[in-house]
């Protein structure tokens, strides 16, 4: 930061002057850093209480987790690429902050879905207000909606099949296999969706996980449109099923990353979401001591769930962190956050603040 010098009008001949200059003002000082780091420095002023303030150590917390050289996974549920998520994420990633990441097949998907057809979707801000009728008449169109946003069906899922498929098959004839989300770098590293590009791609958080090739579990990848679409083509014979590699061979690569890159002190894991994005990798720890007996394998050694959902009968994403201690997942000694709020807020909130924005 350039340091910088307050003249009031009284010292206009400052230089002129045998008066000694007075000493430094703290409070333009305190002034001077936050318009450094403006978001910040709004934080650390009004987030005292709640979930404000259980945002507060959570976002300080992770600061310090990857000031200390540890490593951190980031889980994605719910539709947060449709969210744009990706404008805060992707900076995440390329700052170095994001070191593993696991989410549904729908997050996959549609961030690059969003990075070549966002001039086609449509927000419907009036959402509630819609009758069966309208809905129909958005399904008629190609527009399928996601809360208040719709996602064009030629635009988005079309264009991509086109250029996915050639992969697929080609893949297929070889006998070469790859996991789910490596089909979508390359197509992002070969270029063949530039002459799409609607968005800035430092915008995309899959354009900037390419260009590290940052490590991607998707489990349930079926579970999502190119998942479905996948399994159509494997019915006409375009391709076969088991040139696709599977969740359990997701689950395999992690066990391995973890164990190489957990070191003595565990890896951290920021959950964003419920659901399979975040119950499948946080269960490979469990499964190291447990099943394979690796007893020196550390826990998790920080944890925070976003979640709206709340603590109920049968309730995994609404479950207190404590729960995860029974399941072998957390330590005693784990840090543990919840904050109950949205996520497209506060996300990147706390991303502004791990960056100090």
């Amino acid at each position: 930061m350039k340091a910088r010098l307050y003249i009031s009008p009284a010292f206009s001949i400052l230089f002129m002057s045998t008066r000694p200059l007075t000493k430094p003002d703290p409070k333009l000082a305190a002034q001077g850093t936050a318009d450094a780091r403006p978001i910040s420095a709004f934080m650390e002023r009004h987030y005292l209480h709640f979930n404000a303030a259980a945002l507060m150590d959570a976002a300080k917390a992770y600061k310090k987790h990857k000031a200390d050289g540890k490593k951190m996974m980031v889980t994605l549920a719910g539709a947060m690429s449709t969210a744009e998520l990706g404008k805060s994420l992707a900076d995440m990633i390329r700052a170095g902050m994001i070191d593993i990441i696991s989410c549904t097949g729908a997050n996959l998907e549609e961030d690059v879905m969003n990075l070549v057809a966002h001039d086609h979707y449509e927000r419907v801000p009036h959402y509630r207000d819609l009758t069966p009728k309208e809905e129909r008449a958005l399904l008629d169109r190609g527009m399928n909606r996601v809360t208040d946003t719709c996602i064009p069906e030629h635009e988005a899922f079309r264009r991509l099949e086109k250029h996915v498929l050639d992969l697929w098959t080609a893949d297929d004839k070889s006998g070469n296999r790859r996991f789910p989300h490596q089909y979508f770098y390359e197509m992002i590293r070969s270029g063949v969706l530039e002459q799409y590009y609607q968005i800035d791609p430092k915008d995309s958080w899959m354009v900037a996980a390419a260009e590290r090739d940052l490590p991607i579990i998707c489990p349930g990848w079926e579970d999502s449109t190119l998942g479905n679409i996948f399994a159509g083509h494997c019915i006409v014979g375009d391709c076969k099923p088991q040139m696709m590699k599977s969740g359990i061979e997701y689950m395999m690569f992690l066990a391995d990353w973890y164990t190489r890159n957990s070191g003595t002190d565990g890896i951290g894991f920021f959950q964003i979401g419920g659901g399979i994005a975040g119950d499948f990798p946080i269960c490979v720890v469990p499964m190291l001591h447990q099943d394979l007996q690796r007893d020196s394998i550390p826990f998790w050694s920080y944890f925070c769930q976003i979640s709206d959902s709340t603590t109920s009968f049968g309730s995994y994403s609404g479950a207190v962190p404590n729960e995860k201690i029974t399941w072998g997942k957390l330590d005693i000694d784990t840090p543990k956050f919840i904050i109950e709020s949205d996520a497209t807020i506060v996300a990147p909130l706390i991303f502004a603040y791990i960056l100090d924005l």
